[in-house]
């Protein structure tokens, strides 16, 4: 349904550029379209046609729809540098920052060089915070008016904005030196008379952040307020920009994003145009970690060769105990992080949480422990398989039988224990909890689970 309603776009637009009409007339009509839907068009066209519909739409409606168009580095290369800067400058600083990231260095120093100072410097405010940091999220494309204008002059002074600057929603009241005094919402402005005391329509306590502050730190906020956008002060308290619902929106998905890389053992989240060798850099580390966690696990079957030798029916039930092990591992760690994330947690609350995690840890392998007992056991009488001896023993069932129920209720109380305490660790030591990775846990409860397995098959059968 979606690529057939774009196909008709395509088809659309294009014939559009093909009529007989003026240039005025054909932008109306292509304008009529999201900028989207015009970006996907970019691709669909041949260059001298992509140049016609350069010339026809004007720098300041191309620089909107290159904010949404994927493959900018080409278009970018198919044109000289000047024209590119002129497109490039007329869009919000925070679009142009993402556009010029996707260029190379070279091209985008010579770009930049040939930007306005003042495209320059809008740039250069928001890319002096770390990647980080909310100021990194925000953008110039808002409206202040200062707090001694009269409700006729900061009526004006929207409509004389509004064709720059399309985030309209909230009007930013600030004073004589940019410090933010309050919020005026558009339609309490539009609704008020002239004789109006401006001050009466102020929202004097309205949230914001400052540009320092962590985009991790203020996700909760936002999605508590759900506001069209937040201003956001330096440590003056003066107003250097603003953040939008879709800056929220794409800093919620990087989130999501470089935490399903972590909880996958990636340091980074991964771009599928990016290098092999880039791609390799951001899976090693962990994986190195991985090895030696697993090189451990390894080595430590070498201290139950005797267990083995003697029992080697109890290896088929290996499996078992580690996957299960593993599965609860991870279930308490997703509960876990989840928990953390969210600021509305207090230390006491979590640690509960890990104490809960452990009871249902328990719960879980006291059921499954006395199930998988239950089968093992049935299994051993219907196969006359005998567990230490080659003869089938009754005794010696229940034990095999006994090996993998405890070790079963063990190792997943264990296992939810260390998948909820891990994470709470690596935030003590100022390590991003998520880093805590499934592999990770999976590894560390795997360890875990063959020690009391084996260990518990020595108890039971003497084999120390």
């Amino acid at each position: 349904m979606q690529d057939r309603q774009e196909r008709e776009y395509f088809d659309e637009l294009k014939k559009i550029l093909s009529l007989p009409l003026s240039d005025e007339d054909k932008k109306n009509r292509i304008l009529q379209y999201h900028e989207s839907d015009i970006a996907d068009l970019l691709d669909e066209l041949e260059p001298e046609e992509r140049d016609e519909l350069y010339r026809i739409l004007g720098n300041d409606n191309i620089a909107d729809v290159w904010s949404h168009a994927e493959n900018i580095e080409e278009l970018v290369g198919d044109m000289e540098p000047e024209k590119a800067a002129d497109i490039i400058e007329s869009m919000d600083a925070d679009d142009a920052i993402d556009v010029l990231e996707e260029l190379d260095e070279e091209q985008r120093e010579e770009i930049v060089s040939l930007m306005e100072p003042e495209a320059k410097e809008d740039i250069k405010n928001i890319t002096k915070y770390d990647d980080d940091m909310i100021g990194s999220r925000m953008t110039n494309n808002y409206i202040s008016i200062l707090n001694t204008n009269t409700v006729k002059e900061a009526m004006k002074r929207v409509v004389a904005e509004a064709a720059d600057n399309d985030n309209v929603s909230n009007i930013y009241v600030v004073d004589e030196k940019d410090k933010l005094i309050g919020v005026i919402e558009l339609r309490d402005l539009i609704i008020a008379r002239s004789n109006t005391d401006l001050s009466t329509i102020i929202k004097l306590n309205y949230p914001y952040f400052r540009a320092t502050e962590l985009v991790v730190d203020c996700l909760p906020d936002m999605k508590e307020y759900s506001l069209d956008s937040y201003p956001i002060l330096n440590n003056n308290d003066e107003l250097v920009g603003v953040i939008t619902s879709g800056d929220v929106t794409e800093a919620i998905d990087d989130e999501l994003g470089e935490d399903y890389a972590k909880l996958a053992g990636l340091t980074n989240e991964e771009d599928p145009n990016e290098g092999v060798l880039h791609s390799v850099k951001k899976r090693l580390p962990w994986l190195i970690v991985l090895l030696v966690l697993g090189l451990v696990q390894s080595f430590s079957m070498t201290g139950f060769e005797r267990v083995i030798a003697a029992l080697p029916i109890i290896v088929f039930f290996q499996t078992l105990v580690l996957d299960m092990a593993g599965n609860v591992g991870t279930q308490s760690l997703a509960v876990t992080i989840r928990r953390i994330s969210s600021l509305e947690d207090s230390k006491r609350r979590i640690l509960k949480a890990v104490l809960k995690e452990l009871r249902i840890g328990f719960v879980n392998g006291l059921i499954l422990g006395t199930l998988s007992f239950a089968f093992v056991l049935l299994f051993l009488f219907i196969t006359k398989q005998g567990v230490h001896s080659s003869a089938f023993s009754w005794v010696e069932a229940l034990k095999g039988a006994g090996i993998v129920g405890i070790a079963l209720l063990t190792a997943m109380s264990v296992s939810s224990f260390v998948g909820a305490v891990v994470p709470v660790i690596f935030l003590k030591i100022h390590i991003d909890p998520a880093v805590a990775s499934g592999p990770f846990i999976t590894t560390i409860n795997d360890i875990t689970a063959l020690l009391i397995y084996y260990g518990l098959a020595m108890v039971l059968f003497q084999l120390i």
